[in-house]
């Protein structure tokens, strides 16, 4: 496995820089952008993956951490569907900022740390679910992301990725790519004052494992009874794995 390669870019070490630098310049104005880029549609992506880990959830002793967790959404909908508190770590402290504003605003319990997805801050096997929205396919190093999630996971844990992903259908696939290349970088850089990123986001999905790519590789570094899910015609995966 590779990692996420932004243009001009040719080391792990400065694309993790960029990636960091390039969300903190997004942070202010992230949650509009995806909202409207997602036609609002990335909210039932997350509230699926919800549903999908939600026995989990339901252990009142559970450990359950967000990584990439950017500004929050996905933390804040683990905590409104377990009644209590996790964990959310980031390595883009703007992020942060900004998740830790939403929470606040909520009168929310969730817990935020500043950390490299690479190199969590936790013993091993101290997590019951780990989770990660949209942040998986800017690692550095997918294999070292997978490895270090089940590092962390306790045994029988789970891990949920929720990435985008390429439509298995030709035609709708197309359009996808039209819509991500052509449109998606003129609004998001309206929106945002950062054309660069829209950029880089599609382009970052068509460097991305495929769905039944990234499964094999969690069932390589040691995830058990790994499967995916599409969503809206694939244009988004769900896998989940268990240690």
């Amino acid at each position: 496995m590779k990692g996420t390669t932004p243009a001009g870019v040719s080391t792990g070490q400065d694309a993790a820089r960029w990636v960091r630098d390039m969300f903190g310049r997004l942070a202010h104005r992230y949650d509009l952008a995806n909202h409207v880029l997602s036609f609002n549609i990335d909210k039932r992506w997350r509230r699926l993956t919800v549903e999908r880990v939600r026995d989990i959830l339901c252990r009142p002793s559970a450990v359950v951490l967000d990584i990439c967790c950017g500004t929050g959404d996905l933390v804040m909908a683990l905590e409104d569907a377990r009644g209590a508190a996790v964990l959310g770590s980031d390595f883009c402290h703007p992020m942060l900022v900004a998740a830790e504003q939403k929470i606040a605003r909520r009168n929310g319990r969730s817990r935020l740390f500043e950390a490299d997805a690479l190199a969590l801050p936790l013993p091993d096997q101290s997590v019951d679910l780990i989770t990660v929205a949209f942040g998986f396919r800017n690692l550095a190093d997918y294999e070292a992301g997978l490895v270090e999630m089940r590092r962390v996971l306790r045994p029988a844990g789970r891990a949920a990725i929720l990435e985008f992903s390429q439509p298995p259908n030709r035609a709708f696939r197309a359009l996808y790519n039209f819509y991500s290349r052509r449109v998606l970088p003129r609004i998001g850089g309206v929106i945002t004052g950062s054309p660069d990123a829209y950029r880089y986001l599609p382009e970052s999905v068509r460097k991305f494992p495929s769905a039944e790519e990234l499964a094999e590789d969690m069932r390589r570094v040691g995830f058990r009874d790994v499967a995916f899910e599409r969503f809206t015609g694939g244009i988004v995966a769900l896998h989940l794995g268990r240690v």
